[in-house]
């Protein structure tokens, strides 16, 4: 039976023109600095509270931001400073004092736009490339060899950076982002997701070379991309490697960790050459699906200060893994949203206090920052009350001083 998808909106984005980048020290001071305290190292316990936000906290779940995808393309959205930036401040707005940052409302596929390439949102699908890339020939000629201007390309993800930077006021930072290049790569190969990547994980084993090429051309640009995001006013950076639990160790040491490890690197290294330098803000990579301690110690060990983790790992697990090197972010299983008002207070509880919590183990010594996130996006359906649910219950667990102290 064929499937019958709603019909497809038209891509309108504005134009950005004469956009400039601002003089960061004209934008407003920050106020709530946990994030930032927690991403270089600082002792949850220590804080007022561990600094919560959420992956995809701009997304579906909220009947404000459906009203606005109504109106509007996915693409339009995005390339639209002014509707991207107010997606980005509808949580900020609706959990008032609840959140700790904001991230800027993109998509990790504008980067291969940026290449060139064509990318299509679907109703009911998904991401699409009409033209994916088929074979080295094809990816020399379409991404090698062609030139990319990336600030021309993306300067509507800046502009909408600094729209909102003065928009929020210092409440709290901003967080900018972009893709590892495997995961880029496996798009811009299926065409689209897959469950699978068997076309780009095949590529991998029959032309290493030349998909050694494109990842580091993937590498070059997003690392240009991050550093006019900081120069647009981003205050944290995340690396999203969503596909890395794709590939075999070898594989993950051969075609992910490089790249991932070239971005803090590159980034740092532009934007000390800046004629105005500027410091690197501490900047996050999550690997999704990533749990070996080898896998999990070497991207603590490659210049990030934060290393996301997903639900498949404890925190215990995954402060031994780090040794120390980096703080965490994460890592509620995101369906426990789904599930009531009694197993977000208890899986939060969890999370906490138990056995292998983050609160638990900082007091057996096990210490480090802590980011409180989900374990991955939140997904559509959620009731945004539940969401604030989880928001209070993690205030509420690490206001105590001990796992049985009562609630005031």
């Amino acid at each position: 039976m064929t499937q019958i998808r709603p019909a497809e909106q038209v891509d309108h984005p504005s134009e950005v023109k004469d956009y400039k980048f601002p003089a960061l020290d004209s934008l407003p001071a920050l106020q709530n600095d946990l994030l930032l305290q927690s991403a270089t190292g600082a002792d949850p316990r220590a804080l007022a509270h561990p600094p919560i936000w959420v992956m995809r906290q701009a997304g579906r779940y909220l009947p404000e931001f459906m009203k606005v995808r109504k109106e509007h393309s996915f693409f339009t959205v995005c390339r639209t400073p002014a509707l991207a930036s107010e997606l980005t401040m509808q949580p900020i707005r609706r959990f008032d004092g609840l959140l700790d940052a904001a991230i800027i409302f993109s998509d990790i596929l504008v980067v291969p736009q940026a290449l060139g390439m064509e990318v299509q949102m679907l109703g009911g699908v998904g991401p699409h490339f009409p033209t994916p890339l088929l074979n080295p020939a094809d990816a020399q000629q379409r991404i090698l060899d062609r030139e990319t201007n990336v600030f021309n390309e993306l300067n509507y993800v800046y502009a909408a950076i600094t729209e909102t930077r003065k928009k929020l006021e210092g409440r709290v930072p901003l967080i900018g982002f972009t893709a590892g290049a495997w995961t880029l790569f496996g798009y811009m190969v299926e065409g689209g997701g897959s469950k699978t990547w068997e076309k780009a994980k095949a590529w991998l084993y029959r032309d290493p070379d030349s998909a050694k090429a494109v990842l580091q051309r993937i590498t070059d640009v997003s690392a240009q991309y991050l550093v006019g995001q900081v120069q647009a006013g981003a205050q944290l950076l995340q690396v999203f490697d969503t596909n890395a639990d794709c590939l075999t160790d070898a594989g993950f040491t051969t075609f992910i960790l490089p790249y991932l490890a070239a971005l803090p690197a590159a980034v740092k290294a532009q934007l000390a050459a800046l004629p105005t330098p500027l410091a690197c803000p501490p900047m996050t990579v999550f690997a999704k699906g990533i749990h070996a301690p080898s896998q999990l110690l070497a991207l603590a060990s490659c210049g990030y200060s934060t290393v996301g983790i997903d639900w498949g790992i404890t925190p215990r697990a995954a402060r031994l893994a780090t040794k120390g090197l980096v703080a965490l972010q994460g890592n509620l299983d995101p369906p426990v949203l789904h599930a009531g008002r009694d197993a977000i207070r208890r899986e939060v509880r969890e999370l906490v206090w138990g056995k292998d919590g983050f609160f638990t183990i900082a007091k057996e010594g096990l210490g480090g920052g802590w980011i409180v996130n989900l374990g991955h996006g939140i997904t559509p359906g959620v009731n945004p009350d539940d969401l604030k649910y989880f928001l209070e219950r993690v205030r509420a667990e690490c206001a105590k001083k001990d796992a049985d102290e009562k609630e005031a």
